[in-house]
């Protein structure tokens, strides 16, 4: 039992529990203490899915099918899925570094959420009642199919109102939709570095969600948000599936880019 709690990170959660559980029952309740410490360090590191092995794969799955399923009606929002729709998204699951099965499935559902009148609806019902409770998938689903949309180099209207009509369904209203645009088109622009402008930083406070009459200590709050926010350890927790951890990372770069600006900017 010694080795066993000397292996593990004691943290003050697994200390409480060992101490409560020597009290009323012995050494055997230490051990009983530390595995429930170690439940509440999960689910405070990475929520609810952190706890529950299960329910992390069933996030895990029902996020991708939401995802490619959206991204095939996004491609036929237009009337007509191109050939440079079906590149995009072949380039996208070689950037993820997509496992052959996960591969074959997202070609399967792209297909099956590109078909003619097909009802997105309840994808999206599904996507709520597994995933809804957890935000970071949320907006990690919203920031994917906007970057979708945008791969192109134009967002068409009937791809931006679908995306609006997506985003209602997850609760994201026009006013936190469009500053959730807002954000994920200005944080692409530092993909290749900042240049110090009047619009590079203006384009740094948008991909932060902050403005300049912001404070730095707002502005400091805001990047901590974002960042924790694309963490992988978190996301993975929380149920987004590793193969799509890579695309998350990137994003943590160019709010990182943008963040360095200001700081430059502002002397942070």
């Amino acid at each position: 039992m010694k080795n066993l709690i000397m292996g593990e990170g004691v943290t003050v959660f697994k200390l409480i529990g060992m101490g409560l559980g020597y009290y009323f029952f012995g050494w055997w309740g230490v051990l009983l203490g530390l595995i429930l410490g170690s439940i509440i360090d999960r689910v405070r590191a990475f929520g609810s899915g952190g706890a529950n092995p299960l329910r992390n794969a069933m996030r895990q799955t029902v996020f991708l099918e939401t995802i490619f399923i959206s991204m095939g009606k996004l491609a036929k929002a237009d009337g007509r899925v191109s050939e440079e729709e079906i590149a995009h998204v072949e380039q996208l699951m070689q950037k993820l570094g997509m496992t052959e099965a996960h591969r074959t499935r997202a070609i399967s559902l792209f297909k099956q959420g590109s078909a003619t009148d097909f009802d997105i609806e309840p994808s999206l019902k599904r996507f709520m009642l597994i995933c809804g409770h957890t935000s970071n998938l949320k907006d990690m689903l919203v920031v994917y199919l906007i970057v979708m949309a945008l791969a192109d180099g134009h967002l068409h209207p009937a791809e931006e109102a679908l995306l609006v009509q997506i985003a209602g369904h997850l609760g994201y209203g026009p006013v936190a939709f469009k500053r959730l645009m807002d954000m994920v088109l200005n944080q692409t622009h530092f993909a290749g570095g900042g240049v110090d402008t009047a619009v590079a930083l203006e384009d740094a406070y948008k991909a932060l969600g902050v403005t300049k009459e912001n404070s730095d200590a707002e502005i400091k709050r805001a990047y901590r948000k974002l960042m924790s926010q694309y963490h992988p350890d978190k996301l993975t927790g929380q149920g987004l599936p590793e193969d799509m951890i890579a695309m998350a990372t990137e994003q943590a770069k160019d709010i990182q880019l943008a963040y360095d600006l200001l700081k430059k900017s502002r002397n942070l």
